[in-house]
């Protein structure tokens, strides 16, 4: 894998690439002490992975990450723990590691990587006529898990996090429902409140402001409700 490695401290460069020397599927092909010389060179230049600092003076890696017009796996390196919650938010950073940096961890951050790489990447338009794609692949304690896609009822949100309930299994994901609406099938889910998407083939009954899936009570919002009636196949 191609890599480069962002960081303003000298120091910080040094170790990450005694790291990528040891583990022979990487290749570190340039480092950078700033972000823009970076953006630079990523406009002619592909890479598989990228090593990035947060906290570097003037543009900030979370700046970088913005500027991505391709984006690329980002391994995030950086002596600030605060920066977690805000760094999942962006679906191609993979891991989070915390300086200093141990060489277990490091590995573990590549071997999330490489699954990450195997994964078929999921795309945004579900159309009626492009529903090959039926998993969703599922961040879940540091791993990755298949999820069948028409077996989800319905998912909630809940302040960071995202609750995937199934008819066999719950899966709580960091993540924010936005990011799942765009992943799942249009024809097949559709948001009926500020907090639900629901899966209209597993709708049992509908009665004034609320559906039932199973045997969860689902609330409809005054806005929602006509675009869930309009998909509908009402007789």
């Amino acid at each position: 894998m191609k890599s480069i490695l962002i960081d303003d401290e000298v120091m910080a460069i040094e170790i990450l690439k005694k790291l990528c020397s040891k583990v022979k599927e990487l290749e570190v092909v340039a480092t950078f002490s700033n972000a823009i010389d970076a953006i630079k060179y990523l406009n002619s230049n592909q890479v598989d992975l990228i090593f990035l600092d947060i906290h570097m003076p003037d543009f900030s890696g979370f700046d970088f990450v913005k500027t991505l017009k391709n984006p690329t796996n980002v391994v995030v390196t950086t002596s600030e723990k605060d920066f977690a919650l805000e760094a999942f938010e962006h679906d191609f950073i993979i891991d989070f590691l915390v300086k200093p940096l141990s060489k277990s961890r490091f590995i573990k951050a590549i071997q999330k990587t490489k699954i990450q790489r195997e994964v078929p990447q999921l795309k945004n338009d579900f159309s009626e006529e492009n529903t090959l794609l039926d998993v969703l692949y599922a961040n879940v304690n540091r791993r990755l898990i298949k999820i069948d896609i028409p077996s989800i009822n319905l998912v909630e949100a809940n302040g960071d996090y995202i609750n995937v309930k199934t008819s066999k299994k719950n899966y709580v994901i960091h993540s924010t429902l936005k990011k799942i609406e765009n992943k799942l099938p249009s024809n097949l889910f559709v948001k009926v409140h500020r907090s639900y998407l629901i899966n209209i083939k597993k709708i049992i009954d509908i009665q004034d402001n609320s559906v039932l899936i199973e045997k969860e009570i689902i609330p409809v919002s005054r806005i929602n409700k006509p675009e869930l009636l309009r998909r509908l196949n009402l007789l």
